[in-house]
Protein backbone atom coordinates (compact mmCIF):
# COMPACT_ATOMS: atom_id res chain seq x y z
CA UNK A 1 0.00 0.00 0.00
CA UNK A 2 2.39 2.53 1.00
CA UNK A 3 4.51 1.80 -2.47
CA UNK A 4 1.35 2.48 -4.39
CA UNK A 5 1.13 6.11 -2.59
CA UNK A 6 4.34 6.95 -2.59
CA UNK A 7 5.01 6.13 -6.72
CA UNK A 8 1.74 8.40 -7.36
CA UNK A 9 2.44 11.32 -4.95
CA UNK A 10 6.36 11.44 -6.32
CA UNK A 11 4.88 11.39 -10.36
CA UNK A 12 2.64 14.28 -8.91
CA UNK A 13 5.63 16.44 -7.45
CA UNK A 14 7.66 15.42 -10.33
CA UNK A 15 4.88 17.12 -12.55
CA UNK A 16 6.73 19.88 -11.58
CA UNK A 17 9.89 19.82 -13.84
CA UNK A 18 8.42 20.67 -16.63
CA UNK A 19 7.19 24.13 -18.09
CA UNK A 20 8.86 26.53 -15.50
CA UNK A 21 8.17 24.30 -12.47
CA UNK A 22 4.67 23.70 -13.60
CA UNK A 23 3.87 25.55 -10.15
CA UNK A 24 -0.14 24.23 -8.80
CA UNK A 25 -2.29 26.89 -9.82
CA UNK A 26 -4.67 27.93 -6.70
CA UNK A 27 -8.06 25.90 -7.37
CA UNK A 28 -10.38 27.49 -4.82
CA UNK A 29 -11.29 25.78 -1.35
CA UNK A 30 -10.38 29.14 -0.31
CA UNK A 31 -9.28 31.19 -3.43
CA UNK A 32 -9.22 34.49 -4.92
CA UNK A 33 -11.74 35.50 -7.66
CA UNK A 34 -12.79 32.69 -10.67
CA UNK A 35 -10.99 32.60 -14.13
CA UNK A 36 -12.45 33.51 -17.64
CA UNK A 37 -15.00 30.43 -18.10
CA UNK A 38 -13.73 30.10 -21.23
CA UNK A 39 -16.48 28.77 -22.85
CA UNK A 40 -19.96 30.67 -24.58
CA UNK A 41 -23.11 30.47 -22.61
CA UNK A 42 -24.64 27.92 -25.84
CA UNK A 43 -20.93 25.95 -25.47
CA UNK A 44 -22.49 22.65 -23.71
CA UNK A 45 -25.56 22.55 -25.99
CA UNK A 46 -23.39 22.98 -29.33
CA UNK A 47 -20.81 20.36 -28.37
CA UNK A 48 -23.27 17.55 -27.04
CA UNK A 49 -26.39 18.08 -30.04
CA UNK A 50 -26.23 14.87 -32.07
CA UNK A 51 -23.42 12.57 -29.78
CA UNK A 52 -24.90 9.23 -29.02
CA UNK A 53 -23.17 6.54 -26.95
CA UNK A 54 -20.91 4.28 -28.95
CA UNK A 55 -20.22 1.12 -26.98
CA UNK A 56 -16.28 2.16 -26.04
CA UNK A 57 -14.37 4.61 -24.32
CA UNK A 58 -10.68 5.30 -24.02
CA UNK A 59 -9.49 6.28 -20.87
CA UNK A 60 -5.88 7.74 -19.74
CA UNK A 61 -5.18 7.79 -16.37
CA UNK A 62 -1.90 8.50 -14.42
CA UNK A 63 -0.06 4.72 -12.90
CA UNK A 64 -1.11 3.17 -9.72
CA UNK A 65 -4.53 5.06 -9.36
CA UNK A 66 -6.65 2.05 -9.61
CA UNK A 67 -6.91 -1.82 -8.54
CA UNK A 68 -5.05 -3.71 -11.62
CA UNK A 69 -7.70 -6.07 -11.75
CA UNK A 70 -10.54 -3.22 -12.28
CA UNK A 71 -13.15 -4.48 -11.13
CA UNK A 72 -14.94 -1.59 -11.27
CA UNK A 73 -14.50 -1.12 -15.12
CA UNK A 74 -15.72 -4.59 -15.38
CA UNK A 75 -19.07 -3.47 -13.53
CA UNK A 76 -19.36 -0.84 -15.84
CA UNK A 77 -18.81 -2.90 -18.52
CA UNK A 78 -21.57 -5.11 -17.90
CA UNK A 79 -24.33 -2.52 -16.92
CA UNK A 80 -23.82 -0.15 -19.61
CA UNK A 81 -22.17 -2.69 -22.94
CA UNK A 82 -19.40 0.08 -23.13
CA UNK A 83 -15.91 -1.72 -23.50
CA UNK A 84 -13.16 0.64 -21.53
CA UNK A 85 -9.80 1.23 -23.03
CA UNK A 86 -7.77 2.22 -19.72
CA UNK A 87 -3.92 3.31 -20.07
CA UNK A 88 -1.68 4.27 -17.33
CA UNK A 89 -0.10 7.07 -19.74
CA UNK A 90 0.53 10.37 -17.73
CA UNK A 91 3.41 10.18 -15.68
CA UNK A 92 3.84 14.07 -15.44
CA UNK A 93 1.31 16.86 -16.31
CA UNK A 94 3.60 19.14 -18.38
CA UNK A 95 5.08 15.85 -20.84
CA UNK A 96 1.06 14.88 -20.77
CA UNK A 97 0.41 18.85 -22.45
CA UNK A 98 3.21 19.13 -24.43
CA UNK A 99 2.48 15.50 -26.26
CA UNK A 100 -1.14 15.93 -26.76
CA UNK A 101 -1.54 20.03 -27.06
CA UNK A 102 -0.51 19.53 -31.02
CA UNK A 103 -3.01 17.41 -32.04
CA UNK A 104 -5.66 19.53 -29.79
CA UNK A 105 -4.59 22.15 -31.93
CA UNK A 106 -5.43 21.45 -34.76
CA UNK A 107 -8.61 19.42 -33.68
CA UNK A 108 -7.30 16.29 -34.44
CA UNK A 109 -7.80 12.96 -31.15
CA UNK A 110 -5.49 12.11 -29.48
CA UNK A 111 -7.00 8.54 -28.82
CA UNK A 112 -8.52 9.54 -25.86
CA UNK A 113 -11.88 9.96 -24.65
CA UNK A 114 -11.20 10.55 -21.01
CA UNK A 115 -8.11 12.20 -18.98
CA UNK A 116 -7.17 12.89 -15.78
CA UNK A 117 -5.40 16.03 -14.93
CA UNK A 118 -4.27 18.20 -12.01
CA UNK A 119 -5.24 21.10 -11.02
CA UNK A 120 -1.91 22.60 -12.38
CA UNK A 121 -0.63 25.31 -14.75
CA UNK A 122 -1.65 23.06 -17.21
CA UNK A 123 -5.08 22.77 -16.45
CA UNK A 124 -5.53 26.36 -17.34
CA UNK A 125 -3.47 25.84 -20.55
CA UNK A 126 -6.25 23.34 -21.62
CA UNK A 127 -9.10 25.07 -20.46
CA UNK A 128 -8.05 28.65 -21.94
CA UNK A 129 -7.03 26.77 -25.03
CA UNK A 130 -10.20 25.22 -25.45
CA UNK A 131 -8.99 21.66 -25.25
CA UNK A 132 -11.83 20.63 -22.94
CA UNK A 133 -14.91 20.14 -23.80
CA UNK A 134 -17.69 21.62 -21.42
CA UNK A 135 -19.70 19.17 -19.19
CA UNK A 136 -23.29 18.74 -19.94
CA UNK A 137 -24.36 18.18 -16.01
CA UNK A 138 -28.09 16.54 -16.99
CA UNK A 139 -25.85 13.50 -17.53
CA UNK A 140 -23.99 13.93 -14.41
CA UNK A 141 -26.64 12.95 -11.87
CA UNK A 142 -24.94 11.03 -9.52
CA UNK A 143 -22.17 13.72 -9.26
CA UNK A 144 -25.21 16.33 -8.47
CA UNK A 145 -26.13 13.71 -5.90
CA UNK A 146 -23.26 12.54 -3.91
CA UNK A 147 -20.17 15.06 -4.87
CA UNK A 148 -18.88 16.90 -1.67
CA UNK A 149 -20.30 20.13 -2.37
CA UNK A 150 -17.12 22.48 -1.79
CA UNK A 151 -15.75 20.55 -5.13
CA UNK A 152 -18.29 22.85 -6.86
CA UNK A 153 -16.55 26.50 -5.62
CA UNK A 154 -12.69 24.95 -7.14
CA UNK A 155 -11.76 28.26 -8.38
CA UNK A 156 -9.76 26.86 -11.26
CA UNK A 157 -13.10 25.62 -12.77
CA UNK A 158 -15.60 27.14 -10.83
CA UNK A 159 -18.88 25.28 -11.53
CA UNK A 160 -17.03 22.51 -12.46
CA UNK A 161 -17.62 23.42 -16.19
CA UNK A 162 -14.84 20.90 -17.34
CA UNK A 163 -13.86 18.90 -15.11
CA UNK A 164 -15.46 16.54 -11.54
CA UNK A 165 -12.92 15.52 -9.05
CA UNK A 166 -10.88 11.81 -9.62
CA UNK A 167 -9.42 12.01 -5.98
CA UNK A 168 -7.35 14.73 -3.64
CA UNK A 169 -5.29 14.75 -1.17
CA UNK A 170 -3.82 17.00 1.89
CA UNK A 171 -0.66 18.25 3.09
CA UNK A 172 -0.87 19.32 6.76
CA UNK A 173 1.52 17.88 9.64
CA UNK A 174 2.67 14.25 10.87
CA UNK A 175 4.00 13.39 13.81
CA UNK A 176 5.48 11.07 16.38
CA UNK A 177 3.90 11.96 19.86
CA UNK A 178 5.95 9.68 21.71
CA UNK A 179 8.83 12.27 20.78
CA UNK A 180 6.60 15.31 20.84
CA UNK A 181 5.63 14.17 24.51
CA UNK A 182 2.14 16.73 22.94
CA UNK A 183 -0.12 16.64 20.81
CA UNK A 184 0.68 19.06 17.29
CA UNK A 185 -2.13 21.08 16.29
CA UNK A 186 -0.41 24.50 15.22
CA UNK A 187 2.30 25.12 11.88
CA UNK A 188 3.57 27.82 15.06
CA UNK A 189 4.61 24.15 16.55
CA UNK A 190 7.04 23.86 12.73
CA UNK A 191 8.74 26.76 14.45
CA UNK A 192 9.08 25.73 18.36
CA UNK A 193 12.55 25.58 19.84
CA UNK A 194 11.98 22.94 21.51
CA UNK A 195 11.85 21.06 18.11
CA UNK A 196 15.13 22.64 17.43
CA UNK A 197 16.87 19.75 14.37
CA UNK A 198 14.23 17.49 14.42
CA UNK A 199 11.76 19.42 11.97
CA UNK A 200 11.05 18.25 8.53
CA UNK A 201 9.88 20.39 5.97
CA UNK A 202 9.39 19.73 2.02
CA UNK A 203 12.12 20.97 -0.74
CA UNK A 204 8.95 21.43 -3.00
CA UNK A 205 8.65 24.90 -2.94
CA UNK A 206 4.90 25.25 -3.95
CA UNK A 207 4.46 23.28 -0.72
CA UNK A 208 7.29 25.03 1.55
CA UNK A 209 5.78 28.70 0.45
CA UNK A 210 2.25 27.71 1.09
CA UNK A 211 2.89 26.71 4.98
CA UNK A 212 5.40 29.63 5.10
CA UNK A 213 2.39 31.99 3.80
CA UNK A 214 -0.07 30.39 6.50
CA UNK A 215 2.15 30.48 9.03
CA UNK A 216 2.84 34.09 8.01
CA UNK A 217 -1.24 34.53 8.50
CA UNK A 218 -1.28 35.16 4.77
CA UNK A 219 -3.69 33.24 2.06
CA UNK A 220 -1.46 31.69 -0.46
CA UNK A 221 -4.52 32.52 -3.47
CA UNK A 222 -4.59 36.08 -2.08
CA UNK A 223 -0.39 36.42 -1.88
CA UNK A 224 1.73 38.64 -4.24
CA UNK A 225 5.12 39.15 -4.14
CA UNK A 226 5.12 41.28 -0.77
CA UNK A 227 3.20 38.24 0.27
CA UNK A 228 5.71 35.60 -0.67
CA UNK A 229 8.83 37.71 0.67
CA UNK A 230 7.11 37.75 3.72
CA UNK A 231 6.45 34.11 3.75
CA UNK A 232 10.11 33.64 2.52
CA UNK A 233 11.64 35.38 5.75
CA UNK A 234 9.19 33.69 8.00
CA UNK A 235 10.76 30.20 6.56
CA UNK A 236 14.13 31.96 6.65
CA UNK A 237 13.92 32.48 10.73
CA UNK A 238 12.98 29.04 11.01
CA UNK A 239 16.06 27.58 9.06
CA UNK A 240 18.42 29.87 10.94
CA UNK A 241 17.68 29.12 14.14
CA UNK A 242 18.44 25.68 13.45
CA UNK A 243 15.01 24.02 13.70
CA UNK A 244 15.20 22.13 10.14
CA UNK A 245 16.79 19.18 9.81
CA UNK A 246 16.32 19.01 6.12
CA UNK A 247 13.75 19.87 2.99
CA UNK A 248 12.97 16.51 1.99
CA UNK A 249 11.28 15.14 -1.06
CA UNK A 250 9.48 11.44 -0.71
CA UNK A 251 12.33 10.52 1.77
CA UNK A 252 10.45 12.57 4.71
CA UNK A 253 8.31 9.31 5.35
CA UNK A 254 11.83 7.56 6.24
CA UNK A 255 12.89 10.13 8.43
CA UNK A 256 10.08 10.30 10.52
CA UNK A 257 9.95 6.26 10.62
CA UNK A 258 13.61 6.61 11.95
CA UNK A 259 13.02 9.08 14.34
CA UNK A 260 15.03 11.47 12.60
CA UNK A 261 12.03 13.95 12.40
CA UNK A 262 9.41 14.12 14.90
CA UNK A 263 7.58 16.00 13.09
CA UNK A 264 7.14 17.36 9.40
CA UNK A 265 5.22 18.44 6.53
CA UNK A 266 3.53 15.59 5.14
CA UNK A 267 0.95 13.92 2.68
CA UNK A 268 -2.13 12.62 4.13
CA UNK A 269 -1.69 9.31 2.05
CA UNK A 270 1.47 8.93 3.05
CA UNK A 271 0.61 8.64 6.64
CA UNK A 272 -2.75 6.48 6.38
CA UNK A 273 -0.28 4.28 3.94
CA UNK A 274 2.36 4.04 6.51
CA UNK A 275 0.77 3.46 9.57
CA UNK A 276 -1.45 0.59 7.88
CA UNK A 277 1.45 -1.40 6.07
CA UNK A 278 4.13 -0.68 9.01
CA UNK A 279 1.81 -0.93 12.40
CA UNK A 280 3.33 2.57 13.06
CA UNK A 281 0.79 5.28 14.95
CA UNK A 282 2.04 8.33 13.58
CA UNK A 283 -0.70 11.34 13.59
CA UNK A 284 -1.72 13.49 10.76
CA UNK A 285 -3.11 16.86 11.78
CA UNK A 286 -4.09 20.04 9.62
CA UNK A 287 -2.69 22.80 11.21
CA UNK A 288 -4.84 25.10 12.92
CA UNK A 289 -3.72 28.14 10.45
CA UNK A 290 -4.28 25.63 7.34
CA UNK A 291 -2.83 23.22 4.93
CA UNK A 292 -3.15 21.97 1.16
CA UNK A 293 -5.74 20.43 -0.90
CA UNK A 294 -4.79 19.12 -4.21
CA UNK A 295 -7.20 17.18 -7.08
CA UNK A 296 -6.66 15.27 -10.14
CA UNK A 297 -9.76 15.50 -12.14
CA UNK A 298 -11.53 13.62 -14.93
CA UNK A 299 -11.81 15.72 -18.09
CA UNK A 300 -13.20 15.04 -21.42
CA UNK A 301 -10.26 16.31 -24.42
CA UNK A 302 -12.62 18.20 -27.44
CA UNK A 303 -11.73 16.30 -30.06
CA UNK A 304 -12.91 12.73 -27.91
CA UNK A 305 -14.52 10.35 -30.26
CA UNK A 306 -16.52 8.91 -27.42
CA UNK A 307 -18.05 11.77 -25.65
CA UNK A 308 -21.17 10.21 -24.15
CA UNK A 309 -19.47 6.89 -23.24
CA UNK A 310 -16.82 8.52 -21.04
CA UNK A 311 -19.12 11.24 -19.99
CA UNK A 312 -20.94 8.18 -18.32
CA UNK A 313 -18.05 6.50 -16.87
CA UNK A 314 -17.45 9.66 -15.18
CA UNK A 315 -20.49 9.62 -13.45
CA UNK A 316 -20.45 5.78 -12.46
CA UNK A 317 -17.31 7.02 -10.40
CA UNK A 318 -20.00 8.76 -8.14
CA UNK A 319 -22.43 6.46 -7.39
CA UNK A 320 -21.85 5.28 -3.90
CA UNK A 321 -20.90 1.91 -4.03
CA UNK A 322 -18.16 2.81 -7.58
CA UNK A 323 -16.64 5.75 -5.12
CA UNK A 324 -16.34 3.70 -2.05
CA UNK A 325 -14.37 0.11 -4.04
CA UNK A 326 -12.22 2.84 -5.87
CA UNK A 327 -11.22 5.05 -2.31
CA UNK A 328 -10.92 1.53 -0.91
CA UNK A 329 -8.19 0.85 -3.05
CA UNK A 330 -6.45 4.11 -3.25
CA UNK A 331 -6.97 5.46 -0.23
CA UNK A 332 -6.80 9.13 -1.48
CA UNK A 333 -9.46 11.90 0.08
CA UNK A 334 -12.62 10.72 -1.69
CA UNK A 335 -15.17 13.63 -3.33
CA UNK A 336 -18.32 11.22 -2.20
CA UNK A 337 -18.98 11.61 1.74
CA UNK A 338 -21.53 8.99 1.41
CA UNK A 339 -18.58 6.21 0.29
CA UNK A 340 -18.01 6.35 4.19
CA UNK A 341 -20.90 4.28 5.15
CA UNK A 342 -20.12 2.11 2.42
CA UNK A 343 -17.22 1.40 3.41
CA UNK A 344 -18.36 0.87 6.94
CA UNK A 345 -21.10 -1.51 5.55
CA UNK A 346 -18.29 -3.36 3.76
CA UNK A 347 -16.04 -3.75 6.52
CA UNK A 348 -18.90 -5.24 8.45
CA UNK A 349 -19.82 -7.56 5.77
CA UNK A 350 -15.80 -8.25 5.71
CA UNK A 351 -13.71 -10.86 7.93
CA UNK A 352 -9.88 -11.01 9.26
CA UNK A 353 -7.21 -8.51 8.16
CA UNK A 354 -9.78 -7.07 5.08
CA UNK A 355 -12.34 -6.19 7.79
CA UNK A 356 -9.66 -4.02 9.63
CA UNK A 357 -8.34 -2.35 6.94
CA UNK A 358 -11.32 -1.38 5.80
CA UNK A 359 -12.26 0.01 8.82
CA UNK A 360 -9.37 1.89 9.44
CA UNK A 361 -9.90 3.42 5.80
CA UNK A 362 -13.81 4.51 6.47
CA UNK A 363 -12.85 6.15 10.18
CA UNK A 364 -9.66 8.14 8.69
CA UNK A 365 -10.27 11.74 8.38
CA UNK A 366 -7.13 11.65 5.67
CA UNK A 367 -9.67 9.59 3.33
CA UNK A 368 -12.89 11.77 4.26
CA UNK A 369 -12.03 15.05 5.56
CA UNK A 370 -14.85 16.75 7.60
CA UNK A 371 -16.88 20.33 6.56
CA UNK A 372 -14.59 21.56 8.99
CA UNK A 373 -11.43 20.08 7.79
CA UNK A 374 -12.21 21.29 4.03
CA UNK A 375 -12.75 24.91 5.59
CA UNK A 376 -8.88 24.89 6.59
CA UNK A 377 -7.66 23.70 3.28
CA UNK A 378 -6.20 25.87 0.91
CA UNK A 379 -4.61 25.27 -3.21
CA UNK A 380 -1.58 27.03 -4.46
CA UNK A 381 -0.51 30.16 -5.48
CA UNK A 382 -1.77 31.45 -8.51
CA UNK A 383 0.32 33.03 -11.19
CA UNK A 384 -1.35 35.12 -13.92
CA UNK A 385 2.22 34.92 -15.78
CA UNK A 386 5.61 33.36 -16.18
CA UNK A 387 7.66 35.64 -15.11
CA UNK A 388 5.15 35.90 -11.41
CA UNK A 389 6.25 32.23 -11.98
CA UNK A 390 9.82 32.36 -12.08
CA UNK A 391 9.94 35.47 -9.39
CA UNK A 392 7.94 33.17 -6.94
CA UNK A 393 10.81 30.20 -7.59
CA UNK A 394 13.50 32.90 -7.11
CA UNK A 395 12.29 33.85 -3.67
CA UNK A 396 11.60 30.02 -2.26
CA UNK A 397 14.17 27.90 -3.81
CA UNK A 398 17.00 29.63 -2.36
CA UNK A 399 15.70 28.68 1.01
CA UNK A 400 16.18 24.67 0.41
CA UNK A 401 19.43 25.10 -1.96
CA UNK A 402 21.74 27.13 0.21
Amino acid sequence: MTQRRLGRRDAFRLGGASALGAFLAACGVQGKGTPQASVAPDAVEKFWTGKAKNGKVDFANWPLYMDPKKPELAKFTAKTGISVNYQEVIQEMGPWFAKVQPQLSAGQSIGFDLMVITNSIQFGQFRSGGFLAPLDHSKLPNYAANAAKSYAQEAFDPGNVFSIPWASGITGIAYDIKKTGREITSLADLWDPKFKGKVGMFSDTQELANFGLLAAGLKPADSDEAAWKKAAEKLKQQKSAGLVRNYYDQSYVDALGKGEVWLTQAWSGDIFQKNVSDGTDFRFVIPSEGGTIWTDNMTIPITAANPVDAIMLMDFFYEVENAAALAEYINYVCPVPAAQDQIKKDAAAATGDDKAGLTEVASSPLVFPGDSDYAKLHYYVDFNTAEEQQKFQSIFEPITLS
